[in-house]
């Protein structure tokens, strides 16, 4: 996996309301067979810690506020902000549990509903069978970067209610005012876009 699509992931492991032990959801980060195919021990034990330290990473991000910060990959050529990798990485962590997601959109309210299906929505497009126009994938293809955070908050409210008790006031349709869209000026006055400038990272 891509660093973006290991974010994803991680988030997606994190998110269920089952437990997934890392002996289950690991090997799916070196390929769909689960076969690392290190060149030595050295190797596998710094690799295997690395991506503990960004589940662990995302994990406190978790109990401390809903908002989660995508790992997002940028086309170095057009400068697009690809939110496709993150999504599929999202995806293949909520096939370790399906029936359990299956339970959360039964009892999901409207919103967290209507966030699931977005990303599943997402995840077509990405898999090239949606069955949107080309003008509407345009349109969802610019606004998904920001989407998502909004989408993982709203599930997370149902999923892990756990976690929005320990990250305080949470309410359902959140704005994030403060933080300006990925081709909005930056706010730090440098005449860039924000993608371009602060918000790259």
């Amino acid at each position: 996996m891509t660093l973006s699509e290991l974010d994803g992931y991680v988030t997606g492991i994190l998110a269920c309301p089952d437990l997934v032990p890392p002996s289950e959801w690991l090997p799916h980060v070196w390929g769909e067979n689960g076969e690392a195919d290190f060149p030595d021990l050295t190797t596998a034990e710094e690799t295997i810690s690395a991506v503990m330290a960004h589940y662990n990473s995302v994990a406190s991000e978790m109990t401390k506020t809903l908002w989660i910060e995508p790992v997002y990959e940028v086309d170095p050529n057009s400068d697009e902000t690809l939110w496709e990798p993150w999504v599929d990485g999202f995806a293949w962590a909520l096939r370790l549990r399906p029936e359990a997601w299956q339970t959360v959109l039964e009892q999901a309210d409207d919103e967290t509903r209507s966030s699931l299906i977005f990303l599943f929505a997402l995840q077509d497009i990405n898999e090239g069978i949606s069955k949107f126009t080309d003008e509407e994938i345009d349109e969802i293809d610019l606004q998904a970067p920001d989407l998502i955070p909004n989408c993982v908050a709203a599930i997370l409210l149902v999923s892990r209610p756990e976690l929005a008790k320990g990250a305080g006031n949470v309410s359902h349709g959140p704005v994030r005012s403060k933080r300006p869209g990925r081709n909005d000026p930056c706010p730090c006055g440098s005449g860039r876009k924000y993608k371009q400038c602060c918000g790259e990272n």
